[in-house]
């Protein structure tokens, strides 16, 4: 049975909860595997709507299984909440439907202080994250000094784990003007919140590989965007972790083969949230319509977010970083109404055209949209569900988008309800 990979193929905001939702009916394990609670995905089910965070998409349904893989970063006392918020809008979440990694590491409160402190002392130079905690957790990961899951269920352990961190942040700390950390309180945190942990906990790797050997289609749900990417997003107003394709298999266990099918959620035009280069970026009023028809604004951060015309050439790349098989193509509908839409097809710099971002952050910033300008539609593409209730002009501006971006259109949605999607091709065909 073919696996499928989800990632979004922007700076993130996609509408990767509404297609992950859509497509984990259809499959039977539904794992996260990079990212932290600073990405969000709502789900539109019926007339309730659901905010996730931490916990996979597939949650909010019946009979399948969620992973939590250990390329997350998870805050556990962000989790139980969650856990708890959804328990109260009738979501039944057990260790029977929700397992995490036993090496994934945590996001401790120490993270989300030294995350904030930094971004106050850096002022004008500051990255525009979450202050959640999400990239000094991955420093620790990387530095060898992670409380992990598995971490919380032997006393010792956990306390050794604990005193290396805190020799690391106690110096930071001092150099920005915080308090030592209380050892003894943070321990009690930790062992307070460990039984409401533990009992999800699993070698999760080894539990994707059964499934795998059993016939059992896997889902693979990626947070943020592939322009976010540690390595190859608007570097160093990126995320701290590993967004592309690729990661699935590092953030979960399984090989690099177990992947069938890689989705790449594309919005019709282009967002952004926070800092960082967004050639494309419109301060006017057509920038102004679309932040207000696509109701721009964060799951997480409630922050507004930027907004602007499609940039093909970020999303050619992307395709290609991850592996793109198809894009699902989200909030055509926002468009209705544009009497002219822009389509970015190429930068120019210092009197030269290129197909592609440059890598060096001031050349990024001086890159200069070149458009290409096709017809708008009157008419309403929103609850589309086949080619035949779309515009003409809709039509046309999807299938230049496949051109430009070297990549085809497997899914298209017309609004947030699930149903409005129209299949071009299935992920999940064997």
């Amino acid at each position: 049975m073919a696996n499928v990979v989800v990632v979004g193929a922007q700076w993130g905001d996609e509408g990767k909860g509404k297609i992950v939702d859509w497509l984990s009916e259809r499959a039977d394990v539904i794992a996260r595997f990079q990212g932290g609670h600073n990405a969000g995905h709502t789900l539109v089910i019926g007339e309730e709507v659901y905010k996730l965070h931490a916990l996979p998409s597939g949650v909010v349904r019946a009979g399948k299984l969620s992973v939590i893989g250990n390329g997350v970063v998870l805050d556990p006392w962000h989790l139980v909440g969650e856990i708890e918020a959804l328990r109260g809008q009738g979501v039944t979440i057990t260790p029977e439907t929700l397992l995490i990694a036993e090496n994934t590491p945590l996001i401790l409160p120490i993270h989300g202080e030294l995350d904030r402190a930094r971004e106050a002392a850096v002022g004008v130079a500051k990255i525009g994250t979450t202050g959640r905690g999400i990239g000094p957790a991955y420093e620790d990961k990387v530095g060898r000094r992670a409380v992990r899951v598995a971490d919380l269920a032997d006393a010792e352990t956990l306390e050794r784990r604990v005193d290396r961190a805190l020799a690391h942040h106690d110096a930071l700390r001092r150099g920005l003007g915080l308090n030592p950390v209380d050892r003894a309180a943070l321990i009690a945190q930790l062992r307070d919140v460990a039984p409401k942990i533990l009992q999800y906990a699993a070698p999760v790797w080894k539990v994707l590989g059964e499934k795998r050997r059993a016939g059992r289609r896997i889902l693979f749900e990626g947070a943020q965007g592939a322009l976010l990417d540690i390595d190859f997003g608007t570097y160093p107003f990126v995320t701290s972790s590993n967004v592309i394709a690729g990661q699935a298999a590092t953030g979960t266990g399984i090989g690099p083969g177990s992947v069938d099918f890689v989705l790449g959620i594309v919005k019709a035009y282009t967002t952004r949230v926070g800092e960082g280069p967004f050639p494309t970026e419109l301060d006017d009023d057509d920038g102004q319509r679309l932040g207000e028809r696509g109701h721009e604004f964060g799951t997480t951060t409630g922050r507004k977010r930027r907004c602007g015309w499609f940039d093909a050439v970020l999303v050619r790349q992307t395709c290609a970083t991850s592996g793109v098989s198809g894009i699902a193509l989200t909030k055509l509908d926002v468009l209705d109404g544009f009497e002219r839409l822009k389509i970015c097809v190429g930068y120019e710099l210092d009197g030269e055209r290129y197909d592609y971002l440059p890598t060096a952050a001031d050349r990024q910033a001086r890159c200069t949209p070149i458009y290409e300008e096709l017809p708008g539609w009157s008419e309403s593409t929103e609850g589309a569900r086949s080619w035949a209730d779309l515009p003409a002009n809709a039509i046309k501006y999807v299938r230049r988008v496949e051109e430009l971006i070297d990549c085809p259109v497997a899914l298209l949605s017309t609004s947030p309800e699930r149903d409005d999607t129209i299949l071009v091709t299935d992920p999940f065909a064997d």
